[in-house]
């Protein structure tokens, strides 16, 4: 009675969650879980019906992610030995969980019946995109496979399970376990005075003399960008880009080569048992593309755009570097910092002059402010002492009615035992019970430049943009109005169009009109003046295509990776690797260089053979925002049909089907190449 995860409350309970609760809270529930679906399938009628399965069954799914979703949450953003053995044993026992659900037999005949009753029950159209989606999880599943093979299959989940957990760890651990100590000021002449003071404070927290420099985002960026130190910026690229692998540093302390081998043996084996080809086509199941050559197609496409002009971009800063490298090849270590050497001569602008004008909480108020422009809402925050650390803020979201809409926990900065990137994650989703209406509650979580000393956070404009696309996730969470849960909010959204709200939100990110607002200098208020908008936007398609051909060759890997699996060969993933960067990398990386030990999108993550979704998915959000840049930017109309028809309808409907309601056709290719400076 006393485990705060057993409770019922609105919010999670933080401030009284120890490690002890957590398996306890697990194993209870899903022993109630079992025994009240025995019960529901004992009791159900002849022919069932919506309330007499599918509800009772989102009661039960609700009940354990109530309790599961702080407990994950934790897991990443506040990382300590005690929390990971417990984490580690609940997770195993929930995949066991969510496998048996999957495995069903008869579970599954009674939501086919209920399925092939929906003309007679008169179901919506959401509900039969659900079962749709229910259905297509019972395959996913193994439910009609022989027992033999049934339970290879849950074996199968249980082993992956469990890896992917274990890459992620030995990734946070490489990433925490390196760092470069100096008494030497000289030694990081060239970085800005807001990195020094950020390696001062962290030299202080680690009790260490003079300065730390990590790699954690916001001081390896700075380390890389802007120390004239060529062998520093070179160690910052060593350490990090063989973090968890077999070189560098720390090599094979916290090796993921045996974790990568074995997660892409298992998913090639489960994906042979549920009847695909390879794990690729299993993915894409699920998915607006229909198969991986349609990808690849794809894919080459935009590298045919692309790839000529990264090459003259990389050929024009090798002659930039030319004469300071005095006869030395440009190397990977070198090219963030003559980027922004050679953006500045020609733009008279730096991601480091530009951050002044973008404290935390003027970017926050003018965030809040663009949105409720675009779609007629308001956000305030919350007082609350139930959070996890002093640095997090909840905030609650209101429509134009005065209808609680969702709330959101903000944890803005990078710090130590917190997982590297950016992220949305649900806390509970919109959900109509019995009782009452469940507001949908969201994660933010990034790992932005913290305040240092008594001058606040200071973002640099990528970071703004970071923030508007985790937001844009937040808003898909927060503001859908179907209630029911596989289908609310990013749930059962195809994984190739979910980054369409949030690389739609960063757009505003370089409109004049916004930046007034989301600009104010922190010392004066001034927002960002005209003559600099107009510099950062003339810089926004600077090195675009050598970023584009980046993100297309992690998109090659991982689609080529998970399609072309051999048992009889194993992954090749460090041959493979190098064939395709061979056909698209315009500056192949050392030989010692191990990204895919760190690559935690498809190892540990969601996008396993779905990493191009982030280019899919731009090609939707750059056509979506052409709408606006021919209405204008805060035009109210396209804003709230926006709303109505992508954010308020999460996955009722196919993406597809939603765009073409939104923007009245097909989706095209050619904002995008606008946008990235490509078109013809």
């Amino acid at each position: 009675m006393n485990n705060p995860l057993l409770q019922k409350s609105d919010l999670p309970v933080f401030s009284k969650i120890k490690s002890e609760h957590m398996l306890t809270a697990i194993n209870t529930i899903l022993d109630s879980n079992r025994s009240a679906l025995a019960d529901i399938l004992l009791h159900q009628p002849d022919q069932p019906n919506w309330q007499s399965l599918m509800q009772p069954l989102d009661e039960l799914d609700d009940c354990l992610e109530r309790a599961w979703a702080p407990i994950r949450h934790l897991n990443s953003v506040m990382d300590n030995p005690e929390t990971r053995i417990v984490y580690d044993e609940c997770l195993s026992l929930i995949t066991d969980y969510h496998t048996e659900m999957g495995q069903n037999y008869a579970l599954y005949k009674l939501i086919s019946k209920l399925k092939a009753a929906a003309n007679t029950l008169q179901l919506d159209a959401a509900q039969r995109k659900l079962l749709d989606d229910v259905m297509l999880g019972f395959k996913q599943n193994g439910v009609t496979l022989p027992v033999k093979e049934k339970n290879r299959f849950k074996e199968i989940q249980q082993e992956l399970s469990s890896l992917s957990s274990a890459f992620e760890k030995n990734l946070l651990d490489a990433t925490l376990a390196w760092h470069y100590q100096t008494d030497s000021e000289g030694i990081l002449r060239g970085l800005p005075e807001s990195a020094l003071r950020q390696a001062e404070q962290a030299a202080r927290e680690a009790d260490k003399e003079g300065w730390l420099l990590t790699l954690q985002a916001p001081s390896y960026i700075a380390g890389l960008t802007y120390a004239e130190d060529r062998s520093l910026r070179q160690k910052l690229y060593t350490a990090y880009n063989t973090r968890a692998s077999d070189q560098g540093p720390h090599a094979g302390q916290w090796d993921n080569s045996d974790n990568i081998e074995k997660i892409l043996s298992l998913r090639y084996e489960g994906a042979r048992l549920l009847g695909y080809k390879n794990y690729a086509e299993q993915s894409l199941a699920r998915k607006m593309a229909d198969n991986p050559k349609q990808v690849l197609r794809f894919l080459h496409e935009l590298a045919e755009k692309a790839l000529p002009v990264a090459r003259n971009e990389l050929a024009e800063l090798r002659d930039f570097a030319a004469e300071e490298l005095q006869g030395d090849p440009l190397q990977p270590w070198d090219v963030s910092y003559y980027s922004e050497k050679l953006r500045q001569q020609r733009y008279a602008l730096s991601q480091e002059e530009l951050k002044p004008w973008f404290p935390a909480e003027t970017v926050l108020q003018g965030l809040f402010k663009t949105v409720a422009r675009l779609f007629g809402i308001s956000i305030r925050q919350i007082k609350t002492e139930e959070r996890w650390h002093p640095d997090v803020r909840l905030y609650l979201i209101v429509d134009g009615k005065g209808d609680e809409r969702g709330r959101f926990y903000l944890d803005l900065y990078a710090r130590s035992n917190k997982r590297g990137g950016a992220w949305m994650d649900e806390c509970c989703g919109r959900f109509r019970r019995q009782e009452h209406l469940q507001i949908p509650v969201a994660f933010l979580t990034c790992n932005l430049t913290p305040p240092v000393g008594n001058t606040p956070a200071l973002f640099t404009h990528d970071e703004v943009t970071t923030l508007f696309h985790e937001f844009g996730h937040g808003l898909h969470h927060m503001l859908t109005q179907v209630e029911y849960p596989g289908i609310a909010g990013i749930r059962g959204v195809e994984w190739d169009a979910v980054e369409l709200p949030s690389q739609f939100m960063e757009n505003w990110c370089w409109q004049s009109e916004a930046l007034q607002m989301i600009s104010g200098h922190y010392q004066t208020g001034e927002p960002l003046p005209v003559e600099m908008i107009e510099k950062l936007k003339a810089a926004k398609n600077f090195h675009a295509a050598i970023q584009l051909m980046r993100q297309t060759e992690f998109s090659l890997f991982d689609l080529r990776l998970h399609s072309e699996y051999n048992p009889r060969k194993g992954s090749r993933h460090q041959a493979l690797l190098n064939e395709i960067r061979k056909e698209v990398s315009v500056l192949p990386p050392p030989d010692f260089v191990r990204f895919q030990h760190g690559f935690s999108h498809i190892f540990a993550g969601g996008y396993a053979a779905g990493y191009y979704s982030y280019k899919w998915a731009e090609v939707l959000s750059a056509d979506a925002f052409s709408r606006f840049e021919e209405q204008g930017v805060f035009d109210s109309v396209s804003g709230h049909e926006f709303l109505s028809n992508i954010l308020e309808r999460g996955g009722s409907d196919k993406a597809i089907n939603l765009f073409k309601k939104f923007r009245g056709r097909e989706p095209t290719v050619d904002a995008l190449l606008r946008h990235s400076g490509l078109a013809a």
